[in-house]
C-alpha cells in the first residue's frame, strides 16, 4: 500500500495517516476531498461577483508562466474557510515534527485562528486562498508560495476538473533540491476533487547524519487541451 494516497470518504484523514504519507513521499493525496457539486460551485465562482476576490494576477505579466489566478477576499466561502481550519488542525503537529527534525525553533499553534494572529502581528493580514485557471498552452513555473516572514510549511492544491475528460497535460510537479545532489522531480497524480498536500518551502529527508533539508518548489506542466482549474488552500496570510 502506498501511504501517499489517502481516502477521505467521510471526512479528513487522521494526522497519523498524513504524517506517514508526507514522511514517505514528501506529499500526500487526499482522494475526494471536495465533491463534484463543490467543484462546480468553485469553478462558477471564478467568473462570478468581483467582490468575492481581492486581486487578479495575469501570470505572463509577472513572468510566472501563463494563466490567471484570483485571490479570494474575506469573508472566505464556507467551504474554503472550513478546509483551511480543519486541514490546518490535521497538519500542525506534522509541521512541528518537521521543524524539530530541521533543528528549527519555529513552532505552530494547534488551531488556525491562533496562527493567523501571528501572521497579523507580522503585518500579514490579506487572505491567500486562490482559484487558478489554465487553458491550452498555459503553465506555472516552479515556485514557492511565500507571502512574508511568517508561513505555514504545508499547503493544499485541489483539482476542480477531470483529467483527460476536461483537459490534457497540466500535471502537478514537485522538484526537490538537496546540496551536492541532482534535483528530484515528482509528478503527483490527481483526479477531480482530490487534494494534494505539499511542502511550501522545504522538508526533512533522512541522511547519513540524521536529517537534512530538501528545498521544494512546485509548478504545473503545460496544458495541451481544455481547461484546468484548481483551488489553492494556503494557510498563512499575505503582507
Amino acid at each position: 500500500m502506498m501511504l501517499r494516497n489517502i481516502m477521505a470518504p467521510n471526512g479528513l484523514p487522521s494526522e497519523e495517516a498524513l504524517r506517514a504519507a508526507l514522511d514517505q513521499s514528501g506529499y500526500a493525496v487526499i482522494h475526494s476531498l471536495v465533491d463534484d457539486r463543490a467543484c462546480a460551485a468553485l469553478v462558477s465562482m471564478y467568473d462570478g461577483a468581483a467582490d468575492r476576490f481581492r486581486s487578479t494576477v495575469t501570470m505572463a505579466r509577472h513572468g510566472f508562466g501563463r494563466g490567471e489566478y484570483k485571490y479570494m477576499a474575506r469573508p472566505l466561502p464556507d467551504l474554503v474557510q472550513n478546509l483551511r481550519e480543519r486541514l490546518y488542525g490535521r497538519l500542525s503537529g506534522v509541521a512541528n515534527d518537521w521543524a524539530e527534525r530541521l533543528r528549527s525553533l519555529q513552532r505552530w499553534p494547534d488551531n488556525h485562528p491562533a496562527f493567523l494572529d501571528s501572521c497579523a502581528a507580522a503585518g500579514q493580514k490579506r487572505p491567500t486562498p486562490l482559484l487558478l485557471r489554465y487553458g491550452p498552452g498555459d503553465y506555472n513555473r516552479l515556485h514557492q508560495d511565500l507571502y512574508g516572514e511568517v508561513y505555514f510549511p504545508f499547503q493544499v492544491i485541489v483539482l476542480l476538473d477531470a483529467p483527460q475528460r476536461d483537459f490534457e497535460g497540466g500535471e502537478l510537479i514537485l522538484v526537490e533540491s538537496r546540496p551536492r545532489m541532482q534535483s528530484r522531480p515528482v509528478v503527483i497524480p490527481l483526479a477531480k476533487g482530490d487534494g494534494a498536500v505539499i511542502p511550501v518551502r522545504e522538508r526533512p529527508v533522512r541522511s547519513p547524519r540524521g536529517w537534512s533539508k530538501a528545498i521544494v518548489r512546485h509548478g504545473v506542466a503545460e496544458i495541451r487541451r481544455g481547461a484546468r482549474r484548481t483551488l489553492g488552500v494556503i494557510f498563512h496570510d499575505a503582507a
